[in-house]
């Protein structure tokens, strides 16, 4: 965004439909104006044409106001004397970036517990051990070659 030396905004990108505050320290500020209104629009053909009164503070004339759906912002300020700072009748423009909505997936992830995990760990190595005994000495007890060993 081209900066100008009088207008700030408390946001590095206008983006569409946010509210974004705007200070205003220009030549109505340093005149002393009492009351400053800033006369705001959208667009080439100022779409959506409003004014608001701006709250005077140390840092100068303060107010928020919605960004539309629209290409660019349209500025100007004046006083309650109707006198008119549009930028020598250039008016001041800012763009208007668009809202990207971004995609974002869940997957939903069917993790248990880890002692659910645990258990189920346990579990699988206890029936391998039978499995394993079973195919071991159970050929060897039916066949009566099985011996067991007696320590004495």
């Amino acid at each position: 965004m081209e900066l100008v030396k009088n207008i700030f905004f408390n946001t590095d990108k206008l983006i569409e439909n946010t509210t974004v505050k705007i200070s205003y320290t220009g030549k109505l500020f340093e005149e002393d104006s009492e009351e400053v209104f800033v006369h705001y629009g959208f667009g080439n053909s100022w779409d959506n044409l409003n004014e608001i009164k701006m709250e005077r503070t140390e840092l100068g004339f303060q107010a928020e106001i919605e960004l539309i759906s629209n290409n660019t912002l349209n500025l100007c300020f004046r006083n309650s004397n109707n006198e008119w700072d549009n930028n020598d009748a250039q008016n001041y423009i800012f763009p208007i970036e668009k809202n990207e909505l971004a995609l974002i997936v869940k997957e939903e992830a069917n993790i248990e517990p880890a002692h659910k995990l645990r258990k189920t760990y346990l579990w699988s190595k206890k029936i391998r051990i039978a499995v394993y005994k079973l195919i071991t000495y159970l050929p060897k007890i039916i066949s009566g070659n099985y011996k067991r060993k007696v320590n004495n």
